[in-house]
C-alpha cells in the first residue's frame, strides 16, 4: 500500500491541559528540542497535506505565536470554547471553507511520539480499504481506561468504540484501543458533523460519534493498527512528559548508534531531534546535545558536556564543556571545564583549555588558550599562545571593544589586554603586564612596575609572628642552606 496525500491534516491543540499544573499551554511543553505540537506538526508535514490546520483555543496568542515561529504557513482555526473534539474539527473545516474532497486526517497536538510512518500507514489503509473513516488503533498491555475497538469478526470492520466504563466484561478483555487519530473522507466528515448531538454528560460534540453516524448510513469504518502502542500516548501531566522524553530520546540514540555513532551510556545521554552525527563519533556519559549541534566524523564529546547549536569538527575532542553557538575546528581540543559562549570559533588543531571562557572570539589554527583565561570580542591569529590567567578586557562599562592578537605571538601569564588594542605578529608580552597600547610586530611589551624589596619589613611590622621567626631562622643559616 502506498500513502496518499491528504486534502488536510487537522491538529487539535485547543485544550488547557490543567493536569500539567503550568502557566505554559500543554502543547508548548518541550521534549527533545521541540514542543509537543511541534513534534506532531513535523510528523504531519511529512504527509505533504494540501492544508495543515491547527485548532487553537486556550492561550491561543501564545500557541499561535509559537506556530508562526516553528511552522510558518500553517493555518489556524479558533475554538473559543472547548465544546468537544467534534466541535474543534468543525471549526477547522469552517476555516477550510467546508469539507474538502479527499482525505482529512485528524491528530492530537499532545502526541509527540507519533511518527510519519504510522500516519502514512493510516492514510494508505484508508485508501486501500475504501473506508469512510479509518481509526488508528493500538494493542496495549493494559487497556484500562481506554475506549475498546469492537470489530466485525467476518469483515474486520470497526463496529463500535466502547468506553471502558461502558464496556462489558467480555469487551474489557480486548486490548485494541482507540488512539484519537483518524482518517476521514472529507465530504462525509462534514455531513456527519452536522448530525452530532450534545446529549451527553459533558454537553459536548464528540468526534467519535461520527463513526456511528457514518456506519448507520451504510459506510465502512475501518482501522489501522500502530506497530508500537507507545506512539499514540498523549501527554497529560509531567510524569507522562518525562516518560515520553525518555522514549523519544532512546529512539534518537538508537538511530544514531545504528548509523555508526558510539554512545557509551545511553541512559545518561540526551539529544534533540535536530542534532546530527557523522560516523565514528563517540559520545561519553553525562552529555546533552541540543539544538542544531552537529558532530563531525571521529570527534569525541563528553563526559559531562552540554552543547547547543555547536559544530564540532572531525577528530576534535570536547571534554566537560558547556558550549552554545560555537564552532570547534577539526582536531581541536576543548576542556575540561571550559565555557564556549556564542560566537566562539576555534580553528583546526587549536586548544581551549581548563577554566577558559570565550565569547565572540575567533581563535586561529594551532593557537592555544590553555588555562584560567577569558577571551571576549577578540581575533587571535595562527599558532599563538595565550598565557595563563589572561583577560581580554573588552567592556568599558558602556561599550564592547575588540582585541586583535596576531599569529605566532607569545603572551605572558597574568596579562590584561585592555581593548581596543592590537598585538602584532610574532610579538611577545611579559608576564604580569597590563597592555593598553598597540604592540608592533616582533616586539616585547613590558607594562608593569619595578620590583622593590624592603629589607627587614616583616621583623619590624610583624614581630613575633611565624613569618618573622622563619625569616630570623633563615638569616642564621649559611648561604645555600634552607
Amino acid at each position: 500500500m502506498s500513502a496518499i496525500r491528504p486534502a488536510a491534516v487537522v491538529v487539535l491543540a485547543a485544550g488547557e491541559g490543567t493536569r500539567m499544573k503550568s502557566a505554559t499551554p500543554k502543547v508548548l511543553h518541550e521534549i527533545c528540542g521541540r514542543s509537543l505540537v511541534g513534534h506532531v506538526l513535523a510528523a504531519a508535514g511529512e504527509l505533504e497535506p494540501e492544508n495543515l490546520v491547527v485548532v487553537v483555543g486556550h492561550a491561543r496568542e501564545q500557541v499561535t505565536g509559537h506556530l508562526g515561529a516553528v511552522a510558518p504557513g500553517v493555518r489556524t482555526a479558533v475554538q473559543d470554547r472547548q465544546k468537544g473534539t467534534g466541535h474543534a474539527v468543525r471549526m477547522a473545516l469552517e476555516e477550510l471553507g467546508g469539507g474538502p474532497d479527499g482525505t482529512v486526517v485528524v491528530v492530537c497536538g499532545d502526541t509527540p511520539l507519533l511518527t510519519a510512518g504510522t500516519l502514512k500507514q493510516l492514510t494508505a489503509t484508508h485508501a486501500a480499504d475504501g473506508n469512510a473513516v479509518t481509526v488508528l488503533t493500538a494493542e496495549v498491555p493494559d487497556a484500562t481506561g481506554y475506549g475498546r475497538i469492537i470489530r466485525d469478526e467476518a469483515t474486520g470492520a470497526v463496529t463500535a468504540i466502547v468506553e471502558h466504563k461502558d464496556a462489558t466484561e467480555t469487551q474489557r478483555v480486548i486490548r485494541e484501543i482507540n488512539s484519537g487519530v483518524f482518517a476521514f473522507d472529507g465530504r462525509l466528515l462534514a455531513q456527519a458533523l452536522g448530525k452530532v448531538r450534545t446529549n451527553n454528560s459533558q454537553g459536548e460534540e464528540y468526534l467519535t460519534d461520527v463513526l456511528g453516524i457514518l456506519r448507520e448510513a451504510g459506510h465502512r469504518v475501518g482501522a489501522s493498527v500502530a506497530a508500537d502502542h507507545r506512539e499514540i500516548a498523549g501527554i497529560n501531566n509531567r510524569v507522562q512528559l518525562a516518560e515520553a522524553r525518555r522514549i523519544l530520546n532512546d529512539r534518537l540514540l538508537n538511530e544514531a548508534m545504528l548509523a555508526g555513532v558510539t554512545v557509551v551510556d545511553p541512559a545518561t545521554t540526551w539529544v534533540d531531534v535536530t542534532v546530527t552525527f557523522e560516523q565514528d563519533v563517540i559520545v561519553h556519559p553525562g552529555t546533552q546535545l541540543q539544538g542544531a549541534t552537529r558532530l563531525a566524523e571521529g570527534c569525541e564529546v563528553g563526559p559531562n558536556s552540554r552543547l547547543k547549536d555547536t559544530r564540532v569538527g572531525a577528530g576534535a575532542r570536547v571534554d566537560s564543556t558547556v558550549a552554545e553557538g560555537a564552532t570547534v575546528g577539526a582536531e581541536a581540543t576543548v576542556g575540561p571545564f571550559a565555557y564556549l559562549r556564542p560566537g566562539t570559533r576555534l580553528g583546526r588543531k587549536g586548544k581551549i583549555g581548563t577554566y577558559v571562557e570565550t565569547k565572540n572570539a575567533s581563535i586561529g589554527e594551532g593557537t592555544k588558550v590553555p588555562h584560567l583565561s577569558y577571551v571576549g570580542d577578540a581575533t587571535i591569529g595562527e599558532y599563538s599562545n595565550i598565557g595563563a590567567a589572561s583577560v581580554f578586557v573588552n567592556y568599558d562599562g558602556q561599550e564592547k571593544h575588540h582585541t586583535t592578537v596576531g599569529s605566532h605571538c607569545r603572551t605572558g601569564s597574568d596579562n590584561m589586554f585592555v581593548a581596543p588594542v592590537t598585538i602584532g605578529d610574532g610579538a611577545y608580552t611579559a608576564a604580569g603586564s597590563v597592555i593598553t597600547k598597540d604592540v608592533p610586530p616582533g616586539s616585547l611589551a613590558v607594562a608593569r612596575g619595578q620590583q622593590r624589596n624592603i629589607e627587614g619589613w616583616v621583623a619590624r611590622k610583624r614581630p613575633g609572628s611565624a613569618a618573622a621567626k622563619a625569616a630570623e631562622a633563615a638569616s642564621r643559616k649559611p648561604d645555600g642552606e634552607g
